[in-house]
């Protein structure tokens, strides 16, 4: 086999097809997609080629090519990994699926051990914080001391941020591995957590000695902003994100959290305001792109998650709250995940329930931090009784 520098990615959805992998295929690498879908890996071992549709300008679709694919249970998954040419280990299989490939990963670097192959990097994709330090942890059981002792030295985990937006729509397409997702995208990496310089260089990826930065600027206005229209646009009866950020009543109240929580971001960070501003009009134009048709049950589900203290809404609140900075539309947000009610969701309907048994008022303290006495609770309380009672559209 050509010695073409390798990259062997977990995962090959949507994102690996449309983010991940034609980004390090562009960049020179042959992507090896590890997946446990059999259709999609032989689509991917009898196809050339696949297509990469930008959605939404009417562009030439972009097309990928140098790639293979292995079924995760194979014994060539390990091979792959400890050859030589391998340089970089990537995964997107989503939060709960890191734990169910991180045997493989260990056993395919105990043989890289054995094959004296070098060291390479493994960073984990997921939309979470600190995904490969998550990663690294769920592989450690699988290697016996000294194993582990080399892998400290030779393999980098490191952590990254990860933002594209790619619709959960089937659009029309001529293959079973094309793939429709928006121009932009942004990878920014931990640098410091590095074992070996990644070559080639992966076209559009940012190193940064400061992840953190990164991680709470799109957690915190990204997130934030799509979730407050998510949740607000389903009291309104809106059925997609796009179609409730285009209500100037609700346009306001994100705008007004992703500027509030950027006031706090600036002034933890450093950012400069201006070009931060920018930052929040460009997410402000994607989330309203009618292309992406992104379903506010698709961005609004598991709510109790994204009511955690260091998510996307109470996040940006404390934060802001430590500065003495306001935090009114954040609060007005946050009342909205209340109001969220889906059969299909589990996690809406123990919420629901928990309001149902102890009422909103002590749910809202208990899931928030929040002292039923505090401005934040009676902000939330306003908030949720006038919500409640809005005439629905």
């Amino acid at each position: 086999m050509s010695q073409q520098p390798r990259a062997v990615h977990f995962g090959a959805g949507n994102i690996g097809r449309g983010f991940i992998g034609p980004v390090l295929a562009e960049s020179g690498y042959h992507v090896v997609f590890v997946d446990i879908d059999k259709d999609i890996i032989d689509a991917l071992n009898e196809l050339d080629s696949y297509k990469v549709h930008i959605i939404g300008d009417q562009k030439r679709p972009k097309h990928v090519s140098s790639f293979s694919g292995i079924l995760s249970h194979s014994d060539d998954v390990i091979r792959v990994l400890a050859d030589p040419a391998t340089r970089i280990v990537t995964t997107a299989v989503g939060p709960n699926i890191l734990g169910k490939i991180a045997s493989t990963i260990g056993k395919g670097l105990q043989a890289r051990r054995k094959a004296d192959a070098g060291p390479l990097n493994v960073i984990a994709c997921e939309n979470m914080v600190r995904q490969t330090a998550e990663l690294s942890r769920y592989i450690d059981p699988h290697l016996s001391p000294e194993d582990k002792s080399w892998v400290d030295q030779h393999i980098g985990f490191a952590s990254c941020s990860v933002d594209r937006i790619v619709p959960p729509g089937e659009p029309k397409r001529s293959s079973l591995l094309d793939v429709h997702v928006e121009e932009f995208y942004e990878w920014v990496v931990d640098e410091g957590a590095l074992r070996t310089p990644i070559e080639p260089k992966v076209n559009g990826m940012h190193l940064t000695r400061d992840l953190d930065a990164y991680v709470e600027r799109k957690l915190f206005t990204l997130n934030c902003g799509h979730a407050i229209a998510a949740y607000i646009g389903f009291i309104n009866k809106h059925q997609t994100v796009d179609q409730a950020i285009q209500d100037p009543q609700i346009r306001v109240v994100v705008r007004g959290a992703m500027d509030e929580a950027g006031a706090a971001l600036i002034k933890k960070h450093n950012f400069d305001p201006v070009t931060h501003a920018e930052y929040i009009d460009n997410i402000l134009k994607r989330i309203a792109d009618a292309n992406l048709a992104d379903a506010v049950v698709r961005v609004g589900r598991q709510p109790l998650r994204k009511l955690s203290a260091q998510d996307r809404l109470l996040g940006p609140a404390n934060l802001a709250r430590g500065y003495g900075l306001p935090v009114d539309n954040l609060m007005r947000g946050t009342a909205a995940v209340f109001l969220y009610d889906v059969d299909e969701d589990e996690q809406s309907v123990e919420l629901q329930d928990k309001i149902k048994r102890d009422g909103i008022v002590k749910v809202v303290a208990e899931l928030t931090g929040f002292q039923e006495e505090s401005e934040e609770h009676k902000t939330i309380m306003e908030s949720y009784r006038e919500l409640q009672n809005k005439p629905k559209q």
